[in-house]
């Protein structure tokens, strides 16, 4: 397989993968009452995010791929950085209203054009818990490993051509 088609895998890989992260928090949400808070909304949308560039990135001619994985890069870079502040910071205060997170979300109006998606419904007190981790270990840690492939696209050259065949 090429180095271009390999980008392209894994550049959708990434895009599935992040689609397949908010499918999971939907899932959890309407089937096991899981409800989010401000920063897991925040995170969905940075997985939306992430996958429309990686998507992007495959989907673009070779020469942009790396641009793309760079912006993916970034993208995942900040979801880890809000699942770090979910933990770290919101998950301690009792309140999370009118937070970074409510004001990026109400900005951006993912939650009032999809609010069965993007509307926080929880505070952020409440802690969620899937198989016994908080939630944003599981999206942090996702997002940590999207963050990992996308750096690999970023410094892994195409081999030389050592040895021709006549």
């Amino acid at each position: 397989m090429s180095h271009n088609a390999n980008r392209r895998l894994a550049l959708l890989a990434i895009a599935l993968a992040s689609l397949a992260a908010v499918g999971a928090a939907l899932f959890t949400q309407y089937a096991w009452d899981l409800q989010p808070c401000p920063w897991c909304v925040l995170q969905r949308a940075i997985f939306c995010l992430l996958a429309l560039v990686a998507l992007l990135g495959a989907l673009l001619p070779a020469l942009l791929q790396p641009l793309f994985a760079l912006l993916s890069l970034l993208a995942a870079a900040l979801g880890l950085a809000a699942a770090t502040w979910q933990h770290l910071v919101a998950a301690e205060q009792e309140s999370c209203a009118m937070t970074l997170a409510d004001r990026i979300m109400g900005a951006s109006g993912l939650d009032a054009r999809w609010p069965e998606v993007f509307m926080a419904t929880a505070a952020c007190a409440d802690k969620p818990r899937l198989f016994g981790l908080p939630y944003e270990y599981w999206s942090g840690t996702l997002f940590a490993l999207l963050a990992a492939v996308a750096l690999w696209l970023l410094v892994k050259r195409k081999a030389p051509q050592r040895y021709r065949f006549r």
